[in-house]
């Protein structure tokens, strides 16, 4: 009860460093909606001045890649066995985990190598889990860095976009709601183009053979 105290007080008090924070406990072990994060903070930059737009969206990537090295590292040194087996225990189930979704994160990384790191980043119900199995393949960390990195900017970028501009049009209340609702659309639609491009580009490599 403690922790969500803290993380209340976090999004009521945003800044530069809870967004990192939050972003950093988001992207790991504890996956919550990123849109009650950057938009906020957004919209706060938009009607006050008080943040930077630009600057919200650098440290909610940095704090994304802190979380995203987390999850690495932990699947590095707990292997795949003690990984499904924490995904599966009572702790596992309230940091919002279980076996379906590590190996459907799993399955997503060996289908599409290492840019999955980069595309899975900007998939719902992926983006907080691509970096597990990241580390149980041992992936370059150079790579990882560079493709995590990438893939949350663009996502941020996009959150931010909609905090920004929807704060002369949504009241304050109510962006939340809106932003989720057309998050998941943009989620989802990202991910129809990166199925149908790698449908192509499985389909060209076949032909070519």
């Amino acid at each position: 009860m403690e922790s969500i105290g803290f993380i209340e007080w976090c999004l009521e008090n945003l800044n530069y460093w809870t967004v990192t924070l939050l972003m950093a406990i988001e992207s790991s072990f504890i996956p919550f909606p990123s849109e009650i994060i950057v938009p906020p903070a957004a919209y706060k930059a938009a009607a006050t001045g008080e943040m930077n737009v630009f600057l919200v969206v650098f440290f909610a990537t940095l704090g994304a890649v802190i979380g995203a090295f987390i999850n690495y590292f932990l699947a590095l040194w707990l292997g795949k066995p003690l990984v499904y087996k924490f995904a599966n225990s009572r702790i596992g189930h309230m940091c919002l985990l279980d076996e379906q979704k590590v190996a459907k994160a799993e399955q997503f990384f060996v289908r599409h190598g290492v840019v999955a790191t980069l595309v899975g980043r900007l998939i719902p119900a992926v983006r907080q889990l691509i970096s597990i199995p990241a580390g149980l393949v041992r992936m370059n960390l150079a790579k990882f860095a560079l493709y995590t990195a990438i893939g949350a900017g663009i996502w941020n970028g996009i959150l931010a976009a909609m905090g920004y501009f929807l704060e002369s049009a949504v009241p304050e209340d109510q962006l939340i709601a809106t932003v989720t609702k057309y998050s998941h659309e943009i989620g989802y639609g990202i991910l129809a183009v990166v199925v149908i491009a790698l449908g192509i580009i499985i389909y060209k490599g076949v032909k070519k053979k």
